[in-house]
């Protein structure tokens, strides 16, 4: 018997944002209106339509949690035959840095204390954890979406310790000062103790 071709592609997308006073970084899912997996959590997705680019599909499944992206990639696709009860259908991850206006229809949580998704989201989360953590510091575009043009050495070591784990400060340091197009700031804060370094993005 010849398979089925698998002809549905959809878009799942990673939708996280920096919350610069709790210094955390948080990651967009919403509560599924229709079966399967009606009322459950899941990451934002839609169907990849014809002569859409990724892209676009990306921007139509964030308008579920209301928000508009900063800035989008890929990631990863996922092929697992059974992932959606409805039938084959293939998962392109990507990830999208949001503003801070997302409405009432995003469920946010800390990107270590995510709930149980619906579908196969948990594993794309999971296998796609490692992916993001290698963007941070090294793809600009990724990076400077998070942090926004002015950020604090505290931002930075909070982004750090949420995406790559343990941080060394030294290093760190050093790896932004390396970066094109990021440059040191005037030291934040005033009072007893040392400063925070504060780093800016040239336009």
């Amino acid at each position: 018997m010849t398979p089925t071709p698998a002809t549905h592609v959809s878009v799942d997308v990673l939708a996280l944002r920096f919350d610069r006073a709790a210094r955390g970084l948080e990651l967009a899912t919403h509560v599924r209106p229709f079966d399967p997996f009606a009322g459950e959590l899941a990451l934002p997705g839609v169907l990849l339509l014809a002569d859409e680019t990724i892209a676009h599909a990306a921007r139509r499944a964030l308008a579920k949690v209301d928000a508009a992206p900063v800035a989008t990639g890929q990631l990863l696709t996922f092929d697992e035959p059974n992932r959606d009860p409805r039938g084959p259908t293939l998962s392109v991850a990507t990830w999208a840095v949001v503003g801070s206006g997302a409405g009432d229809a995003a469920v946010w949580h800390g990107l270590d204390a995510t709930p149980p998704l619906a579908f196969d989201h948990d594993q794309i989360l999971a296998t796609t954890r490692p992916l993001l953590a290698s963007l941070l510091w090294r793809d600009l575009t990724f990076s400077r979406a998070l942090t926004g043009r002015t950020f604090s050495a505290g931002d930075a070591v909070a982004l750090t310790q949420a995406l790559v784990g343990k941080v060394d400060r030294g290093n760190l340091n050093r790896d932004l000062a390396r970066l094109p197009g990021l440059e040191r700031g005037e030291p934040a804060g005033h009072g007893p103790g040392r400063p925070g370094r504060v780093w800016r993005w040239q336009d």
